[in-house]
């Protein structure tokens, strides 16, 4: 029978090491995903995973079940994240008028070829990395309750309690963030606006050309087989309604499994004695 979260939670606080190497590799994958979704690129991803659990880990004594753990774990990570030094990406200051340009760039280039495993996945890294590039065009925490509250489709009073901030303001902040996302997917997506001619395929060729996808080490596509099942799924996401689209784009994008076991790396952190009380 497979233990619960709260149980794994409990026998970490009183000190057994087998239960919080189990605790750590049942939230790794979440903190992975919210860390990619807020810096892009997997490396900062990484290294800000590693960082956030080594607070989970040397602060778990302190959680007191005032709410669930996972709300106290979103809790630990936005604060890391809000406060993280700027990414790679970041440190280019992307606005959504500049990256709008640049997706402007290259359109008159062939499109990709369809139907071959290797198209699929670039087509796949594009749609990715675009995806995640314009989440870095909203501030972080217009990005963050944006992540929290319509890709994680967190309720509005959890989401207000892990960003320490009142429901309202929760709210307003998501509406805002809502706003500049849809009116950029409007203006520019293809995959969310027909009648747009930016395509990710009509990107790969420019992507190529340009370094920003390489071939031989793509950062985000690792399954041929989702992107061979997208066309199927963009059909469902045009089927609704406009101001929709774009959160559900956004949803479809993969979980992000955390890239390395981080696990046996906290048992070492505490090797030398029980979890922090």
């Amino acid at each position: 029978m497979e233990e619960s979260l709260e149980d794994l939670v409990r026998r970490a606080r009183e000190g057994d090491r087998d239960a919080l190497e189990g605790l750590v590799s049942d939230i790794q994958g979440r903190i992975y995903g919210l860390a990619l979704r807020m810096l892009w690129h997997p490396e900062d991803a990484r290294d800000a995973t590693q960082d956030i659990l080594i607070r989970i880990v040397t602060r778990l004594g302190t959680f007191r079940g005032a709410s669930s753990f996972m709300t106290w774990v979103h809790r630990v990570a936005a604060n890391y994240l809000l406060n993280a030094r700027k990414s790679r990406l970041e440190q280019q200051a992307y606005t959504f008028a500049r990256f709008g340009e640049e997706l402007d760039e290259g359109l008159g280039e062939a499109p990709a070829p369809a139907g071959t495993p290797d198209t699929a996945l670039l087509l796949e890294e594009v749609k990715i990395g675009c995806t995640l590039g314009m989440l870095t065009c909203l501030d972080r925490p217009h990005r963050l309750a944006y992540i929290l509250g319509e890709i994680l489709e967190m309720e509005g009073d959890e989401a207000a309690r892990v960003l320490a901030i009142r429901p309202a303001a929760f709210r307003k902040r998501l509406s805002r963030a809502r706003e500049a996302i849809v009116a950029f997917t409007r203006a520019k997506c293809g995959l969310v606006s027909p009648e747009r001619p930016c395509r990710c395929r009509r990107r790969v060729a420019h992507a190529l050309r340009t370094g920003r996808v390489d071939p031989r080490r793509l950062l985000f596509a690792a399954d041929a087989e989702a992107a061979h099942r997208f066309p199927a799924v963009l059909a469902e996401i045009r089927r609704l309604e406009e101001t929709r689209r774009a959160a559900a784009l956004f949803r479809t994008l993969p979980q992000f499994a955390a890239p390395a076991d981080f696990a046996a790396g906290m048992r070492r952190l505490v090797q030398a004695g029980p979890v922090r009380q």
